[in-house]
């Protein structure tokens, strides 16, 4: 059983930053087997997207809304995956979902989600 557990969010500022991180467990085998891991958002009434993704060996990829401005990083030892997010805007406020993809079956795991609250 793969499991996926948030933490880092929160209320800020705008012009502020966070770090939002994602933890992944399961048995050793199936960790073995993961592949890319990423960052994805929703905000209310709005439909999920895709913040930033960065397989195990690889380039990382980015919205477009978010270059420059946000960094995703990866600690494979500890299967973890990180989001640095700078100069933060209230446009950035949404539920931020953690996500994972494995191989041999393909599947992608998600995590409960994370809320990032920006005022103006």
């Amino acid at each position: 059983q793969v499991q996926l557990v948030e933490s880092g969010g929160g209320f800020v500022q705008a012009g502020g930053s966070l770090r939002l991180s994602c933890a992944v467990s399961g048995s050793i085998f199936r960790l073995s087997t993961m592949d890319a891991m990423g960052w994805y958002r929703q905000a209310p009434g709005k439909q999920r997207d895709l913040v930033a993704t960065i397989p195990r060996d690889g380039n990382t990829n980015y919205a477009d809304s978010v270059k420059g401005r946000f960094t995703v990083s990866r600690d494979n030892a500890k299967n973890t995956v990180y989001l640095q997010m700078n100069s933060l805007k209230p446009e950035d406020t949404a539920v931020y979902y953690c996500n994972a993809r494995f191989r041999f079956p393909t599947k992608d795991y998600w995590g409960k989600g994370t809320l990032v609250t920006v005022s103006s």
